[in-house]
């Protein structure tokens, strides 16, 4: 799997060229591709710029935060939609406040008045224990072309999605999410499989205009698992092993390859040591703590 990993037969709609291969041919703006793209698509499924119309399926109270115009002409038409999603706005101690949309959730221009979104991370790892990573798609509008881990995603602001008790409802989040991503079947993914670990708070930029600001909750899992990507979402997935993750993250280091600022913090902190605990994570299960990185 070293060999796949840096030689990029990582499996995915770009077939088997190198990792600097297709980084030299991924576009670093969606741009024309994009646009051509959204001019294939009938103009009732095209995205409209404005996100002015609240969904009627929220729960909670929408926020007050601001919705500079934002031109999104040259952006993924199915992901600008997706933008109209409302995330679950919560305070520094994850405490619920309200609900918002993606797009306002996502902007700089928010985020750096402090708002802040609940968010999952999950980690699947085969019976093998090699750990699945996807490279995001380069149609994605926050970090594209990034390899991160399995699913990265946000609990929406729905009764389902918003329980709290035991988590449920991020774990019910990140059981859509991996079949929306990942194609898995939700019965190969129940929720009593989840490992709820523990939460990090973070904040980073994506690029001017978008970024994240989210209290993550992390979730381990251990199965082996039928994978069926969304090309829209996934550019290339892989399962590596221990030493093929540190030579990646070594390659994004010298700037060869990029990965999400939440896997990074994530691998450092913590992700070696539960990885070598797989049948023992309940020693590390600390839903007190927010860990501030």
């Amino acid at each position: 799997m070293m060999r796949a990993l840096l030689t990029g037969s990582c499996r995915g709609a770009t077939g088997c060229l190198s990792l600097s291969q297709r980084w030299a041919a991924a576009p670093r703006t969606l741009g024309a591709a994009a646009a051509a793209a959204r001019a294939t698509q009938p103009p009732q499924h095209r995205a409209c710029s404005s996100l002015a119309h609240q969904p009627s399926w929220y729960i909670g109270k929408r926020s007050t935060a601001t919705m500079p115009e934002i031109n999104m002409d040259n952006l993924d038409a199915k992901q600008v939609q997706l933008l109209a999603e409302m995330c679950i706005l919560i305070d520094e101690n994850d405490v619920k406040t309200g609900a918002d949309t993606k797009r306002n959730c996502h902007l700089n221009e928010n985020i750096n008045k402090g708002l802040l979104h609940r968010a999952f991370s999950v980690f699947i790892f085969n019976n093998e224990g090699k750990l699945l990573l996807q490279q995001r798609s380069d149609a994605k509008i926050t970090f594209p072309g990034c390899f991160t881990n399995t699913c990265c995603s946000h609990p929406l602001s729905t009764a389902a999605e918003t329980e709290e008790k035991d988590a449920l409802g991020v774990r019910r989040a990140a059981q859509r999410r991996l079949k929306e991503e990942f194609g898995i079947p939700m019965q190969q993914v129940p929720l009593e499989e989840m490992n709820y670990l523990t939460r990090i708070h973070y904040k980073a930029q994506s690029d001017g205009i978008w970024g994240e600001h989210e209290i993550d909750y992390i979730i381990f899992m251990q199965k082996d698992v039928t994978l069926q990507p969304d090309p829209n979402e996934i550019k290339s997935h892989c399962y590596v092993t221990k030493e093929e993750l540190k030579d990646l993250l070594e390659k994004a280091e010298n700037k060869e390859v990029k990965i999400t600022p939440w896997f990074k913090l994530i691998a450092e902190k913590f992700l070696y040591t539960w990885w070598d605990s797989l049948h023992n994570l309940k020693q590390f299960v600390n839903h007190e703590e927010i860990h501030r990185m």
